[in-house]
């Protein structure tokens, strides 16, 4: 079974939003996961989603559509030096 959108997907959606296109917000499938559960958690916790089809949906599915459709925002990381 395919889950969509995919890793690839999701980093595509999230990346074209980048302000400075040669430096991609995330880089990894696990900067998407990090981001995906720590949107869960604050559904879980009590925000409202973003997105208009939530239905019986899980948190963890309306936190996937709410970053591929760009409700929801990833930050890059800031490099300490």
């Amino acid at each position: 079974m395919m889950i969509h959108p995919s890793y690839k997907e999701m980093m595509e959606a999230v990346n074209k939003k980048s302000e400075d296109d040669t430096t991609p917000i995330v880089s990894s499938r696990y900067s998407i996961v990090m981001a995906t559960a720590k949107r869960a958690r604050q559904i879980v916790n009590g925000d409202e989603p973003l997105t208009d089809e939530v239905g019986d949906r899980k948190p963890l599915s309306i936190a996937v559509d709410e970053i591929y459709e760009g409700a929801v925002h990833i930050l890059p990381d800031e490099k300490t030096e």
